[in-house]
């Protein structure tokens, strides 16, 4: 075999490979001597069958495999020897196109080229010298206090009404709404419940509703907002054609045991309890989130070093087809988000570029500190994502299962986790009380 280098240029590498002609005809040999105890073939006893003619039914079909496997093996052993770390698979081509049915008959050596970028080579920081804020909140029990009565408010008992609805009042509809006197998808419903005053409606929509009674047909004329999320809607006026099916006052609420039982625990102090937990919860996911953000602040202004260009181009295509995907679903220009097109794909880029660097670095941390994810660890994964989809386990299940590239989804988020928590557990993390809304507060407006 020869091996020449073709291209070395920064991360860019390219290898000019010659298999011998007799090496393919010895692996083909070899092949059909093994092959001919075990095929049967009409007019011929089992392991008498003469490897010529073996050759002549099936020599080149046998060939093109072998030549799928000597490429794959030479690339991997040349690779190996150069101790080389490609960032992706090689990419391969035949030398001459035209020679390729010479090589499948043993007449010409086998000529490839395979064409690859580097994974960069760069220096780890120390950790420890690292220095976070981490932000947390602790939870107050005017906190716990507004859950109980949001779940109590829920759970509200409503009686029947005579009279008119008034605010505060549930009232049971059937609803048509119409755009210019067409009734429009998804703007009808039957038997809807709506607590009037409640906000769950269009503004403005339920004030007309105050003062209806059991058995009423009204009129409603609204606008939708302007930024209302279906583009389509947004800023038209609309007419919904309401009729009134039954009209309920909302009932005496006592917040007791008795009441805690109803919801499957044993005393409002349990309750407390488990809301309490809850919140923690909540509190510290969030919290973990901002300081993760901060760390990875702090490593993308650390590194600096030169990107393969195949790998940002592979995660600036993931994230302009979701941001492309979501923007025709929304009906949004680059024009309503005060943007061009050519600027949105800048920013992006950058996106993808951070992306990259990031997940080099951590990928080196973890493989430098032998951090794994277990088997363990993927199934648990496998399982929660399984119960995301209802009714579709055993297809979801077999899909993961079957699929060594959408199992490698689930592995990757559990090992960047694993990275972050080792470096957290190295670097100088420093806690800092803050309230409620500033430990939710979206990177945007902090």
């Amino acid at each position: 075999m020869q091996v020449t280098e073709t291209l070395s240029e920064g991360l860019k590498r390219e290898l000019r490979l010659v298999v011998p002609a007799h090496d393919l005809s010895s692996r083909l040999d070899a092949r059909l001597n093994e092959m001919k105890d075990r095929v049967r073939i009409n007019g011929f006893r089992p392991g008498k069958v003469p490897v010529a003619h073996l050759k002549r039914l099936v020599g080149r079909q046998e060939m093109a495999q072998i030549i799928d496997t000597v490429i794959g093996e030479t690339i991997r052993s040349v690779v190996e020897e150069r101790k080389e770390r490609p960032a992706l698979n090689p990419e391969v081509k035949l030398a001459d196109e035209t020679e390729a049915e010479k090589v499948v008959s043993g007449e010409a050596d086998l000529v490839f080229t395979a064409s690859y970028e580097l994974l960069p080579e760069f220096d780890l920081k120390d950790m420890s010298s690292i220095e976070l804020e981490r932000p947390v909140a602790e939870v107050t029990e005017a906190e716990v206090d507004e859950q109980v009565n949001r779940i109590a408010e829920g759970n509200r008992p409503f009686v029947a009404k005579e009279g008119p609805a008034a605010t505060g009042d549930r009232v049971t509809i059937d609803f048509v709404g119409k755009l210019d006197g067409v009734a429009f998808e998804g703007g009808s419903g039957t038997d809807v419940d709506l607590t009037l005053g409640s906000g769950q409606f269009i503004p403005g929509f339920e004030e007309q509703l105050v003062g209806a009674s059991a058995g009423d047909a009204k009129t409603v004329n609204v606008s939708f907002p302007e930024e209302y999320p279906a583009k389509h809607l947004a800023g038209k006026p609309a007419e919904f054609e309401v009729t009134v099916k039954a009209v309920q006052a909302p009932g005496e609420l006592v917040v007791d045991d008795e009441w805690a039982q109803k919801l499957g625990l044993e005393s409002v102090a349990k309750l407390r309890e488990v809301i309490k937990e809850q919140i923690q919860n909540q509190f510290a996911s969030a919290s973990r989130a901002k300081v993760k953000r901060k760390l990875l602040d702090t490593l993308d202004a650390l590194y600096t070093f030169t990107l393969p260009g195949k790998l940002v181009e592979g995660e600036f295509e993931q994230i302009w087809k979701q941001v492309s995907d979501e923007m025709a679903q929304a009906g949004k220009t680059f024009e309503d988000e005060s943007t061009t097109e050519e600027a949105a794909r800048a920013d992006y880029r950058k996106i993808a570029e951070r992306r990259v660097r990031l997940g080099l670095v951590l990928s080196e941390v973890g493989e430098k500190n032998d951090v794994k994810v277990t088997d363990e660890e993927v199934s648990r994964a496998l399982v929660e994502r399984v119960r995301q989809f209802p009714g579709q386990e055993k297809e979801v299940y077999e899909y993961y299962s079957k699929n060594p590239m959408a199992l490698a989804t689930l592995r990757a988020p559990l090992f960047e986790d694993k990275v972050v928590d080792w470096i957290l557990g190295q670097a100088k993390v420093s806690d800092r009380t803050v309230s409620k809304d500033e430990l939710f507060k979206e990177p945007e407006e902090a």
